[in-house]
């Protein structure tokens, strides 16, 4: 193994992107806290950049055999796509275009953000907490994964901005819910035994 600072996980192109995709999991994870038109507009600004900073990471050999700790589960997931369907509400949804199912469908496939967003979320906040575990050969290997895994979450990230685009092009397909609305079905949840929970004296309290 490399002395530390010069393993490619100290990369400048590494760092960029945890900077990148750490802005982009706390967007998600305080979307209830903003309004619904400012959630579209950052999204739109982080969406190229988290895609741009992808494409730059170094490619790594795995250290270790089998996989990689996983941290985000299944309610974790549950709770980001959520959030984000009540904030974004009808305008959730929308034709995919980019699907293999639509060689062999007549009818028009339909997919939503949220899902995309969670799904993205599971894979960065993944690759994050490993990452503030501090070991190279762990951070080595939640780098790998993550770039093997840039094929699903990386399209979900030139969909959901694809669909982010045309709102914010066509103003008037958004609906008339552009400001806050109220305390969400998300903040009713019991996330005590979450991985905000469990790791919020890791990652600290950035939220206001």
């Amino acid at each position: 193994m490399e002395d530390n600072f010069e393993h490619q996980v100290y990369d400048k192109n590494t760092i960029e992107f945890v900077t990148v995709a750490n802005e982009f999991c706390l967007l998600l994870e305080s979307s209830a806290k903003i309004s619904k038109l400012d959630f579209i507009d950052r999204s739109q600004k982080l969406l190229p950049l988290l895609y741009l900073k992808a494409s730059l990471l170094p490619k790594v050999e795995n250290e270790f055999e089998g996989e990689i700790e996983k941290f985000v589960g299944e309610g974790d997931w549950e709770y980001i796509r959520t959030a984000i369907i009540e904030k974004m509400g009808a305008n959730d949804e929308y034709l995919e275009v980019f699907d293999d199912g639509m060689r062999d469908s007549d009818e028009p496939i339909v997919a939503s953000i949220s899902e995309n967003f969670a799904d993205i979320y599971q894979d960065l906040k993944d690759f994050l907490t490993s990452y503030r575990i501090a070991s190279v050969e762990i951070m080595n290997d939640a780098l790998w994964d993550l770039n093997n895994n840039f094929h699903h979450w990386g399209q979900a990230t030139v969909n959901s901005l694809r669909a982010i685009h045309y709102l914010l092009a066509h103003p008037e397909k958004l609906e008339d819910d552009l400001n806050d609305q109220g305390p969400s079905s998300t903040d009713r949840l019991d996330m005590s035994q979450s991985i905000f929970s469990q790791r919020q004296q890791q990652w600290g309290d950035k939220e206001d």
